[in-house]
């Protein structure tokens, strides 16, 4: 599927508004004095999975727009491993023409790169789970979820080609589908279609009368009944149950457990279904994500205990709720039976560590880097 580049705003004529206001001030003294060609080295202070396409993009555009060509040596490909440090990129033009442009680089390049890693430690980690981007609910704006889907595709292709794993299949919004091999995004109904339904039966019914085609996943957290209308939703719809062609989707808050479960109990479906992985040491957050409350390692085992004892053993399970690579990695180690996890939490949760950072390591071909970055040199 063929795309056009994306180039994300700000364009040329609005650079200098958005950009730091000491690079505009030096601009303008190297324009008084005389420009050089320099070399800028970028790198991150942590490792990241390297994502380059949207940031690049716009400086390529932006820069054609002001008139000149920048030189740019990766070092990487797009989805390789980069360590803490590493110049992932040498960028070299002329001084007054590149100046202005490392605020607005680096703010598009730090957050993917971030993002990707994220996205490929989750994918890495449930390699035999389907998942579905939910970013852009979480985004500060649609540049952002640009960038953000962008990344998770490029975390996803890295662990289906590195690990084997079902990576990404989509994603919830038709502007960034692309990303995904897709035309449109996928999902069925929020939490809202249930409310307007008044039952979630009636809710599935009436997604069913509007696509009679299309697969369906149901929420079954609505009403505090996740087994109980998990079952009633199967019987209505025997023949999509048996094609596997309905999901049930568990988003439960985590201020309560999913119906029939507590401590006990949860510990008593893990002893059942994975005992390996209450048997170790767990810390408080690890604990929480295997028997605590809302979609728990125990939970997803229940339902899907519930699901095959009643003879729906091809119905799948989606499952939704704060599943970032901590929780993703908890789901692992309890074999937790998800079919698709829907997230958006690999959005970076320090935004601090998406800091790039740029130094320029050449003037007109000499080496020199401020005291502590020698090893951003070209050698």
């Amino acid at each position: 599927m063929s795309h056009p580049p994306v180039v994300t705003p700000p364009a040329a004529a609005e650079v200098s508004r958005w950009t730091d206001a000491y690079f505009q001030r030096t601009r303008a003294i190297v324009e008084r004095f005389g420009d050089a060609r320099v070399t800028y080295a970028v790198f991150m202070r942590r490792p990241v999975i390297f994502a380059p396409k949207l940031a690049l993009d716009w400086l390529r555009a932006v820069a054609a727009e002001r008139g000149f060509t920048p030189e740019i040596q990766q070092n990487y490909e797009e989805g390789k491993w980069v360590g803490a440090g590493e110049p992932m990129l040498w960028i070299t033009g002329p001084f007054t023409r590149l100046v202005e442009l490392e605020t607005l680089f680096l703010m598009k390049l730090g957050p993917a790169c971030v993002a990707a890693y994220n996205a490929y430690m989750m994918c890495a980690g449930l390699p035999r789970t389907a998942f579905l981007a939910m970013d852009a609910r979480h985004c500060a704006g649609t540049e952002m979820a640009e960038i953000m889907a962008y990344a998770a595709s490029v975390g996803s292709a890295r662990a289906q080609r590195k690990d084997g794993a079902m990576g990404f299949v989509g994603n919830a919004t038709d502007a960034t589908a692309h990303y995904f091999g897709k035309d449109q995004g996928l999902g069925t109904m929020p939490h809202a279609l249930i409310g307007y339904a008044g039952s979630t039966v009636r809710a599935a019914e009436l997604y069913r009368e509007t696509f009679p085609d299309e697969p369906m996943t149901v929420l079954v957290d609505y009403f505090g009944r996740e087994v109980s209308d998990s079952l009633a939703v199967c019987r209505r719809f025997p023949d999509m149950a048996a094609a596997g062609t309905l999901s049930l989707r568990l988003d439960t808050p985590g201020g309560r457990f999913v119906e029939g479960l507590d401590p006990p109990q949860s510990y008593a479906v893990l002893d059942r279904r994975a005992p390996a992985s209450i048997r170790g040491y767990r810390d408080e957050s690890e604990l929480r994500h295997l028997i605590g409350a809302g979609v728990s390692a125990a939970a997803i085992h229940w339902l899907r205990e519930k699901l095959d004892e009643a003879g729906f053993p091809r119905v799948r399970i989606v499952a939704s709720s704060g599943f970032n690579p901590e929780k993703c990695r908890v789901m692992a180690d309890a074999l937790a039976p998800i079919d698709v996890v829907g997230t958006g939490s690999y959005l970076p949760d320090r935004w601090s560590e998406t800091y790039a950072t740029a130094d320029i390591v050449e003037y007109d071909g000499v080496p020199r880097v401020k005291v502590g970055r020698e090893f951003l040199l070209r050698r």
